[in-house]
């Protein structure tokens, strides 16, 4: 008995954890999980799909970009199916969408905006956030350890993003990039149906 509920604890808590945090919510669909420890910020701007999983250590927040707050409004979307890795860090003032069934591995970073450095006369910390540029990652897509996605980037449909790659540009559907900046290194050829390198 005791073995089986040291076994079981683990989802006990994730599931009391998820029920107790879920009302801080924008909408939350059914069966979603989100694994303790869980950081966050201004939850009520952030929509999530069914079955969405949330693992340990992620931090998710939302930020005013200046622009006039609309109800209702969704700043970051993740959709059905979609699991963001332990450690995962995802920031939106303007608008993160993650697709259905979108896997982040550990520690990947998603970020719609920078910070303000103009001026130097007041230190980087104190100068709010810079511009924001929509993000949003396409359904299917796997980006690996450590990935990080820089604003205004949009990443296609069944997209694989190499570990330790920077994303500072947008990477076309069926694609897979890999680089610090990330560059397409193959794309699906859907006359050959085969994966073939890119010139």
């Amino acid at each position: 008995m005791i073995k089986f509920m040291l076994q079981a604890w683990p989802r006990i808590k994730t599931r009391v954890f998820t029920l107790l945090i879920s009302s801080q919510f924008g909408k939350v669909g059914c069966r979603c999980r989100i694994s303790p420890p869980f950081r966050s910020n201004n939850l009520q701007y952030v929509w999530l799909g069914d079955r969405v999983c949330i693992n340990r250590d992620s931090w998710i927040v939302t930020l005013p970009d200046g622009a006039k707050e609309e109800e209702n409004s969704f700043k970051l979307i993740i959709k059905s199916d979609a699991e963001i890795g332990m450690g995962a860090t995802i920031a939106a003032a303007r608008q993160v969408v993650v697709g259905e069934h979108v896997l982040l591995a550990r520690n990947v970073y998603i970020s719609d905006h920078g910070h303000a450095y103009e001026d130097i006369a007041v230190p980087v910390s104190e100068q709010g956030i810079g511009e924001s540029k929509p993000v949003s990652i396409g359904r299917h897509s796997w980006l690996g350890q450590n990935v990080a996605v820089l604003p205004g980037v949009s990443i296609g449909e069944h997209c694989v993003i190499g570990a330790n790659s920077v994303v500072n540009r947008s990477i076309p559907d069926f694609s897979i990039a890999v680089g610090s900046p990330a560059r397409v290194v193959r794309q699906y050829n859907l006359h050959t149906a085969q994966w073939e390198k890119t010139a």
